[in-house]
C-alpha cells in the first residue's frame, strides 16, 4: 500500500509540472497561435522562482513572479505573432532558445541552491484518510488542487459553456468570420497567447518551488516539448489535457519507483520512459479511427496568421 501511495503521490506531483504547461499552451492554440517557446518559458520561470524566494521567502510571492515573467515574454512572442505577423514556429523555438539561454546564464548563481521556500501540504480532512489515492491526492500542496480541479474545470467552462468561449473558438477556427461578426481577433490572440505563456512559466515555477525543489541547469528537461504534444493528444481540450499529464506524470513514477526499488532495467531506459511515451501518443491520432481523428483536429486557424485586409 506504501509503494501505491508513494507511486500515485509523484504521479500527481509530475504530471502537474506537464500538465500546467499543457493548459498553457491549450490556451494559445485555440485562438489559433503555436507557441513552441513552452520550454524557454519555463526554463525562466522556474529560475524566476527560485531567485524570488531566496530574496523574499515566501512561494506564493515566487510564483507570481514567475507569472508575471511569462506573461512579459509572451507579450513580447505576441507582438511577433499577433501583430507584426512573423513566423510562429520560428518564433517560438527562438523564445525556448532565448530563454534556455538566460536561465542557463543568470542560473549560475543558483545552481544546486535548494528553494528557501516551498508550497506545503495541505490535508484535506476525511478525504485524505481514503485508502491509498486520498493520501496522495488530497495531502497535496495548493498547486496541486489548482491544477488538477479548479483550472481544467474553469477553463473548460469558459471555452464550451459561455459566449466568449464560443468567440474564442471561432478566432481559432475562422478569424476572418469572427472579425465580420465584430469580435477582436487580434485583441483576443494577444490575450490569451500572454495568459498562456504565463501559464507555462507558471509550471516552471511549479517545478522549482513543489515537485524538485531546486534549481539546476537544464531543469525542466524537456518538459516543454511533452506538454506541447500533451495538446495534440488531448484534442486541444482543458480536461483532457490535464489528464494526460498525469498520465505522463504516472510513467515518470514508475522510472522513479523503478531505480529506487532497484528494477532490473537500465536506470537510462527508466528515465527516458516520458519521451517514449510522447512519441507513442503523437502516433496515436494518425492511427486513430476516423471519429477520434475528428475529435481531436487542431483548430482550422492555428498557425495562419490573420490578415484583415485579404478577408
Amino acid at each position: 500500500m506504501d509503494l501505491m501511495t508513494g507511486l500515485f503521490t509523484t504521479a500527481f506531483q509530475a504530471g502537474g509540472v506537464l500538465a500546467l504547461a499543457a493548459l498553457g499552451e491549450v490556451l494559445a492554440e485555440r485562438v489559433g497561435v503555436v507557441n513552441l517557446g513552452v520550454e524557454g518559458l519555463m526554463a525562466m520561470g522556474a529560475l524566476t522562482a527560485i531567485a524570488t524566494v531566496a530574496s523574499v521567502p515566501s512561494p506564493t510571492v515566487g510564483f507570481l513572479a514567475a507569472l508575471a515573467v511569462g506573461a512579459l515574454f509572451g507579450m513580447l512572442f505576441a507582438l511577433a505573432t499577433v501583430i507584426l505577423r512573423a513566423n510562429q514556429v520560428l518564433c517560438g523555438l527562438a523564445l525556448t532558445l532565448m530563454g534556455n539561454g538566460i536561465a542557463s546564464t543568470i542560473g549560475k548563481a543558483y545552481s544546486g541552491m535548494p528553494a528557501k521556500a516551498t508550497f506545503p501540504g495541505i490535508e484535506i480532512p476525511l478525504l485524505s484518510g481514503i485508502p491509498i489515492f486520498g493520501k496522495a491526492f488530497f495531502s497535496q500542496n495548493i498547486l496541486v488542487y489548482l491544477i488538477y480541479i479548479i483550472l481544467p474545470v474553469a477553463l473548460s467552462y469558459l471555452m464550451f459553456r459561455t459566449r466568449h468561449g464560443l468567440n474564442l473558438r471561432a478566432v481559432g477556427e475562422n478569424p476572418a468570420a469572427a472579425d465580420a461578426a465584430g469580435i477582436p481577433v487580434n485583441l483576443i490572440r494577444f490575450a490569451y497567447v500572454t495568459a498562456g505563456s504565463a501559464l507555462a512559466a507558471g509550471a516552471g515555477a511549479y517545478l522549482t518551488l513543489a515537485f524538485v525543489p531546486s534549481w539546476s541547469d537544464g531543469v525542466v528537461a524537456g518538459r516543454g516539448w511533452i506538454a506541447v504534444a500533451l495538446v495534440i493528444f488531448a484534442g486541444y481540450r482543458p480536461i483532457p489535457a490535464v489528464l494526460s499529464g498525469l498520465l505522463f506524470g504516472f510513467i515518470t513514477a514508475l522510472g522513479f519507483v523503478g531505480q529506487a526499488r532497484g528494477w532490473p532495467i537500465a536506470p537510462a531506459f527508466l528515465s527516458m520512459l516520458p519521451y517514449l511515451g510522447t512519441m507513442a501518443f503523437i502516433i496515436v491520432p494518425v492511427l486513430a479511427w476516423q471519429r477520434m481523428r475528428r475529435i481531436m483536429a487542431a483548430p482550422a486557424a492555428l498557425g495562419i496568421p490573420y490578415y484583415r485586409d485579404v478577408r
